[in-house]
């Protein structure tokens, strides 16, 4: 390959460790949290174990934070109580609800379990070492309070996560649960039904509260959810851990997954989702969602939680009990399949657009993805195609994809090799300061040979999208998880075989198998790559860099997800494969034969308007040097 072919080798390379310095989602490590940000996540931490009084957490006013819930107006008879739970549950999920706050308290996925526990079900959410909920839910309710003055009012306000609701209706898939008031015929209430699946509907009801709530067509909502450590490798589960969230008017946006972050939003908004690796939490609402503010803040190792979330907001409320204001929780995996089929036969400006919380890269790359690395694999899964072999396949048939842009990007290289000694004899008969002289001769003769100096590197970049495809995808991929292949027990984390028992700086605390084989197979690439080189000295540094990429790789994909670079190894060797054969096929005599059948073709013919238009620059940049000469000339 050429000067120009190894220059986009390199720009690709520069590219990629782009990619990967900002991970699937722009993360890095919990470790590089500063002690305050650690400090306020702990504390974060704790006031949700401690059940202690949610407005505390949000409320600008510290007035009416130290007056909510302390006078409970008509929502005194919710004021004690004792909880109680109720379960609802399928083939896939069981949801459990308290009676305190009426919100939602544990959730257990059936198909899943966590890296630490093979055993029982995966927990989305449930409750900490200390009995704290994981997940808080609460409507803050402002009441008009009569003073002696008639004609003087006030308002107090009460957060329902601390109220007591009762347990009214109960089927199989349904609890409705009620917030009692002083007044025997009023009430508000949730109402719950659980879907086959992994979505529960979620209901408002008021009842006879018009003249007893402010009348407000909107009531402030507070929801705050930790989010276990659920797989092996925690830096990668922190980096594609976001709160994200979808406008009404269609398009995503989320926070940074690093450190703690921040964000308003005054657009509606359809769904926030509370966002891990291959789980999600995400409320949906029928109407929207006004003024919002989110915080996300990542959490220390040692708490066993990699992020904790918050959302204010504000909702649509009837209080004249005529219309429900309504919900829908999605608890359950992040595929992307599953999540887009919630828009099967939905009209366009009704689809949620779930799968957004599947990222796939960026739009080419997505695009990409969607259209056919995920169609691809979930074809070979519904064949029944071992997780291994289906990996293998796939890399097959996305090598054959690429195979022209790889053969042309592969010809113009050894055209160029065999350019070289006619390039080299240019260069000796235009010395380095008649450069101009020796561009035009060499442009003249890649013209007659039929050669484009951009014809390397151009096909390199057109596969470029089609290779960061499954960079993106494989990570993603929750039907790798847990899968077992060779030595690795689990496809979708790092196949450690040495752990150090402490971490290294940039390496981590253990070495994967498969990306220690993928760096071995990348060496042996770039010493065949080079061997087919001309020892030309203003290429040495380039060589230089060529094998030190194999070992940056192998320092960044040691903690990627085993699938990952088990893909890149088989690309490996199916692209040693490939290179063999174009060496075969492709050798020094046959390009210089076809070079000087190109010289004849080519002759006489007219310049090209390309060529035309790159001589005209060069004569008109003669013309200028002339010109600034003869002016330096004459100031003298």
């Amino acid at each position: 390959m050429d000067k120009n072919t190894w220059i986009g080798f390199g720009l690709i390379a520069v590219i990629i460790l782009g990619f990967m310095r900002c991970g699937a989602s722009g993360g890095s490590d919990a470790a590089q949290l500063t002690p305050e940000d650690s400090i306020r996540a702990v504390q974060r931490m704790d006031s949700l174990r401690l059940q202690k009084e949610r407005q505390q957490q949000y409320k600008a006013d510290s007035a009416r934070n130290a007056s909510a819930n302390a006078d409970l107006g008509f929502f005194e008879a919710a004021r004690e109580g004792v909880e109680t739970l109720d379960t609802l549950q399928n083939e896939k999920i069981r949801v459990v609800f308290s009676s305190r706050g009426g919100l939602i308290k544990k959730v257990e996925l059936f198909d899943y379990n966590t890296f630490a526990d093979k055993e029982n079900p995966l927990v989305l959410f449930g409750t900490d070492a200390f009995g704290g909920n994981e997940s808080d839910f609460s409507l803050y309710l402002q009441m008009l309070k009569d003073k002696d003055d008639s004609t003087n009012l006030s308002t107090i306000g009460v957060f329902t996560n601390r109220l007591y609701f009762n347990t009214v209706e109960k089927d199989s898939s349904k609890v409705v649960l009620r917030l009692p008031t002083t007044d025997p015929d009023a009430w508000l209430d949730y109402e719950y039904t659980l879907s086959e699946d992994y979505m529960v509907s979620f209901r408002i009801r008021p009842h006879n509260l018009k003249d007893k709530l402010v009348f407000a067509s909107e009531v402030m909502l507070d929801w705050a959810q930790l989010v276990p450590q659920h797989e092996k490798g925690r830096r990668f589960e922190e980096r594609n851990a976001q709160l994200q969230y979808r406008y009404t008017e269609g398009g995503s946006s989320s926070l940074s997954a690093t450190g703690m972050d921040s964000e308003t939003e005054n657009d509606p908004l359809k769904w926030i989702a509370y966002k891990d690796q291959f789980f999600s939490t995400i409320l949906i609402a029928d109407d929207a969602f006004m003024s919002s503010k989110f915080t996300s803040t990542a959490m220390p190792a040692q708490t066993g939680y990699m992020k904790v979330y918050t959302t204010r907001t504000y909702i649509p409320l009837d209080v004249k009990g005529e219309k429900a204001t309504g919900f829908r929780f999605y608890l359950g995996p992040n595929q992307y399949n599953l999540l887009k089929s919630y828009d099967a036969e939905v009209p366009s400006k009704e689809k949620l657009h779930l799968e957004d919380v599947v990222y796939l890269g960026w739009s080419i790359v997505s695009w990409i993805n969607r259209i056919l690395v995920v169609p691809m694999f979930d074809l070979f899964l519904d064949w029944g195609i071992p997780i291994g072999l289906l990996l293998i396949l796939m890399t097959l048939v996305i090598k054959l994809i690429i195979l022209p842009f790889v053969f042309i990007s592969y010809k113009s290289s050894a055209k160029m090799r065999a350019l070289r000694p006619q390039i080299n004899e240019i260069n000796e008969k235009y010395p380095a300061d008649k450069m101009r002289e020796r561009q035009q001769a060499t442009m003249e003769l890649y013209k007659q040979a039929g050669v484009s100096p951009m014809s390397g590197c151009l096909p390199m970049l057109f596969q470029f999208p089609v290779l960061m495809a499954m960079f993106w995808f494989l990570p993603t991929a929750i039907e790798l998880r847990g899968r077992a292949f060779l030595w690795a027990d689990d496809l979708s984390t790092y196949d450690a075989v040495i752990n150090f028992g402490t971490s290294i700086p940039l390496f981590g605390d253990h070495l994967s198998l498969f990306c220690l084989l993928m760096t071995i197979a990348n060496f042996g690439y770039t010493y065949i790559t080079m061997q087919s080189q001309n020892t030309d000295p203003s290429m040495k540094f380039m060589k230089y860099i060529m094998y030190a990429m194999p070992v940056m790789f192998l320092f960044i994909f040691n903690e990627y997800a085993a699938g990952l670079s088990f893909y890149y190894l088989v690309s490996l060797f199916i692209t040693i494969f490939q290179t063999m054969i174009f060496r075969w096929t492709l050798n020094d005599k046959k390009m210089l034969a076809e070079i000087e059948a190109n010289k004849k073709k080519r002759a006489g013919k007219p310049k090209s308007r390309f060529m035309q238009k790159l001589e005209e620059m060069q004569r008109e940049q003669q013309r200028l040097a002339r010109e600034k000469a003869k002016t330096a000339g004459k100031r003298r």
